[in-house]
């Protein structure tokens, strides 16, 4: 029995821990990750991870950290662990540093009969990019593509861009997020000064802040997951309509075929890595507030214990469940559609420790943000037989994980 007690007593501090990092995170000085089973709080900078120049700043990336790693030793931190976010293509720099300090505890739990959220305090002016007339356009001219040659899929994104004369709340934002999202990955880190073309952002300090529901990896000693989602329909406040909304996605064609080209493409990355590796044979439902995803966790054992999360998580990335697939086809069709640069989005936040252990996310359901502006993205994958409409109407749904965290509720249109 005393077993037991002790047991319930360093769980109920290791809530309390957690709860008292997500109240102290602080946009401009900390990296916040929190996860279904560990938070982390990391404050300050004692080394950055190198940019190596050129095109592809993701170019030995792995190596990189792992030489910042052992000159942060050496240098006697006893903090070994490198965090941060990776861009969705090379032409941004990847944004990792080993803290100063670190902090972790378990899951957070929330208070069930206290206030689903706070809202923040701030009226905002929205702009969307493209205008959606404009994405039904892209969509159409991506299924053109697909019909005259060899590209089977393109996730194409929009993006939001909401100003506001008030101060956002970045605290109370990443708050209203990890409420909303228990069994996922949310997540705030910071970014160097400047903005993306055309972003709208300022030139002052900036946040990568949202609520991934998507590992792309974990590396717990030879152990490895990954968890990809593709496929998706949005949620409905009915219940009945919304176990058959759900119903519809386990079934549909289309669906089924987005999803088992990423979980190929997955697995064939991860297998030169690993001497196991377990591919189900088809996927299951997962669900969010806003949408329901059809879902696969495979798992491996690596060969080698020298291979890194970070090597993992850049051997994977990016999946055709953000870019596309062939690859290289998907991401000219990004390049020549989308009428902005991703910078961050789409791409993987995470750690990275010494010993090669560390958890990745996709970097969805998020923002950019500085003082008074956030740019909010979403996208959806097209694949023959996706329609423009639906396609825009799955964005609009993904993009409620952001605007319902920061208050703004059905009624807006994105």
């Amino acid at each position: 029995m005393g077993c037991v007690v002790s047991a319930t007593v360093l769980e109920r501090e290791q809530e309390s821990l957690a709860a008292q990092l997500l109240r102290e995170y602080a946009a401009g000085s900390s990296f916040f990750f929190a996860s279904p089973k560990r938070t982390m709080l990391a404050r300050g900078v004692f080394a950055t991870v190198p940019h190596e120049g050129g095109t592809d700043s993701m170019a030995g990336l792995p190596a990189r950290v792992a030489a910042v790693l052992d000159a942060s030793r050496e240098a006697a931190h006893d903090i070994p662990v490198a965090v941060g976010a990776v861009p969705f293509d090379g032409r941004v720099a990847a944004q990792l540093v080993v803290p100063l300090t670190l902090q972790r505890a378990g899951p957070l739990v929330f208070d069930p009969a206290a206030p689903a959220q706070l809202p923040l305090a701030a009226k905002y002016t929205m702009r969307p990019v493209p205008e959606p007339a404009a994405y039904l356009d892209g969509v159409a001219a991506a299924l053109k593509l697909m019909q005259e040659g060899p590209l089977r899929k393109v996730v194409l994104s929009r993006s939001l861009h909401l100003d506001t004369a008030t101060p956002i709340d970045l605290r109370q934002l990443l708050h209203n997020l990890a409420r909303r999202n228990p069994h996922g990955y949310t997540f705030a880190v910071d970014l160097p000064p400047g903005s993306e073309p055309g972003s709208g952002a300022g030139t002052g300090r900036r946040t990568l802040i949202g609520a991934s529901p998507e590992l792309l990896v974990s590396r717990s000693g030879l152990q490895v997951i990954a968890n990809p989602l593709a496929g998706s329909a949005a949620r409905s406040p009915d219940p009945v309509e919304d176990q058959a909304r759900a119903a519809r996605l386990s079934t549909s064609p289309k669906d089924l075929h987005e999803h088992a080209v990423v979980i190929d493409a997955v697995a064939e990355a991860l297998r030169p890595f690993c001497k196991t590796l377990d591919v189900p044979r088809g996927p299951s439902l997962v669900s969010t507030q806003t949408m329901w995803h059809l879902s696969s966790r495979i798992q491996g054992e690596l060969k080698d214990p020298s291979i890194t999360s970070l090597t993992l998580a850049l051997a994977m990335h990016p999946t055709p469940a953000v870019c596309g697939h062939p690859t290289e086809l998907a991401h000219e069709a990004i390049g020549h559609i989308e009428p902005f640069q991703r910078g961050y989005y789409t791409g993987t936040v995470g750690w990275c420790d010494a010993n090669g252990d560390g958890q990745w996310a996709v970097t969805i359901r998020c923002a950019e943000a500085d003082e008074h502006t956030l740019r909010l993205f979403a996208g959806a994958g097209i694949v023959v037989g996706s329609t423009p409409e639906s396609e825009l109407a799955e964005t609009e749904a993904k993009f409620r994980t952001m605007l319902q965290a920061m208050g703004l509720g059905a009624g807006v249109q994105p």
